[in-house]
């Protein structure tokens, strides 16, 4: 006899694992991306991109990272195929000449402008498939996990720095410790006397 409900949910170890779980959630959600998007449509990285450039224009590809989640060289190489498609455009950062700015093409805006309605549909869908009364809480629960997930860059680079700052601290005690244990024995090196020699009598 099958189980349901929670029963079923607990009978193994995939059954209780949140990345199991999330994962088949994923592949679920972008599953209904794609066909409400359509063939012509931009995939769900690219819109997001997409998304993200349009609320601010001239954002650097590091700003996009954190803007989208998208890992640095995954976003590199979508951004590059993004402007060799016409759909973005780099250009020298105002603020940042190391930096390159990324904007949308009249292209790009386009698409962007098609997809939205698309995504909206693709979202419903989504959302249709929980109880009414749990849809604000899953919302929720899924901002607080980005959240987490935006916070570990900067958790990360903390880390190192207090790593950094430990290493370079340990380096001071040990050479303190070092010129403690040597004497001090400081020779002075006297200055040697002039010894007159006697010349021999005639």
């Amino acid at each position: 006899m099958v189980k349901s409900g929670k029963q079923a949910r607990r009978s193994g170890t995939l059954a209780d694992s949140p990345s199991h779980l999330m994962h088949r959630a994923l592949q679920l959600a972008l599953d209904i991306y794609a066909e409400e998007a359509g063939e012509g449509g931009p995939t769900q990285r690219q819109f997001a991109v997409m998304e993200a450039v349009s609320v601010k224009e001239g954002l650097t590809q590091t700003d996009l990272v954190r803007a989208t989640g998208i890992d640095r060289s995954t976003l590199a190489d979508l951004v590059a195929r993004m402007t060799t498609k016409g759909l973005l455009s780099r250009e020298r950062s105002a603020l940042d000449a190391r930096a390159k700015a990324v904007r949308l093409s009249a292209e790009g805006q386009a698409l962007l402008d098609q997809a939205r309605p698309r995504v909206a549909a693709a979202d419903k869908r989504i959302m249709a498939l929980l109880p009414k009364a749990k849809r604000d809480g899953f919302l929720e629960l899924l901002a607080d996990l980005a959240a987490a997930a935006d916070a570990v860059p900067d958790a990360e680079k903390a880390e190192a720095k207090a790593l950094k700052k430990a290493a370079k601290d340990a380096r001071k005690l040990e050479k303190a410790a070092k010129k403690a244990a040597e004497p001090a024995k400081k020779v002075r090196k006297a200055k040697p006397g002039k010894v007159k020699v006697a010349e021999p009598a005639e």
